[in-house]
C-alpha cells in the first residue's frame, strides 16, 4: 500500500485547519504558503474534503474553509479512506489470505486509533507550545 500525494496533502490541510481552529474561515492562499503545496492542487483536495462533508466552505471576501467537527471526531483513516480509497497492502490471493487479512487489519486498526486532534497534539509538542485545541 502506498499512500499517495492526495492522501498526505488531504491530512495536512485537515491539520492545518485543525491547529487554526479559531472558528474563522481560512483563506485557501494562505493553507497552500503554510503548507507549501500548489493553490490549485490544493482546492482539488479540498473539494473531496467538503464534498465528504469534512471541512466547510464559505464564498466570499471573509469566505474559506474550516472543519465541519472537532480535530477529536477525524481520524488518520477516515480522511485517507475519503482520498485514497479502501487501505488494502496488496490484491489478495486465495493461498495467502489469512497473512494479508491480518496486515489490511492492523493498518487499519492504526490509522483509525489515531485522530487529526492526536497530530495537533503532537505538532504543538514538537514546537514547544502550550496550545491546546
Amino acid at each position: 500500500m502506498k499512500i499517495s500525494t492526495k492522501g498526505t496533502y488531504a491530512l495536512q490541510v485537515m491539520l492545518d485547519l485543525a491547529l487554526h481552529n479559531t472558528g474563522e474561515n481560512i483563506n485557501v492562499r494562505k493553507i497552500a504558503e503554510r503548507q507549501e503545496i500548489s493553490e490549485k492542487y490544493l482546492e482539488q483536495i479540498i473539494a473531496i474534503l467538503n464534498k465528504a462533508g469534512f471541512v466547510k466552505s464559505i464564498r466570499g471576501a471573509q469566505g474559506g474553509y474550516r472543519l465541519a467537527k472537532d480535530p477529536s471526531k477525524y481520524t488518520v483513516g477516515d480522511i485517507l479512506r475519503v482520498t485514497e480509497g479502501p487501505l488494502e497492502p496488496v490484491p489478495v490471493t486465495v493461498s495467502s489470505l489469512s497473512v494479508w487479512k491480518k496486515l489490511s487489519d492492523a493498518i487499519n486498526d492504526v490509522v483509525d486509533s489515531v485522530t487529526l486532534q492526536d497530530l495537533a497534539d503532537e505538532e504543538m509538542a514538537m514546537l514547544g507550545g502550550d496550545y491546546s485545541i
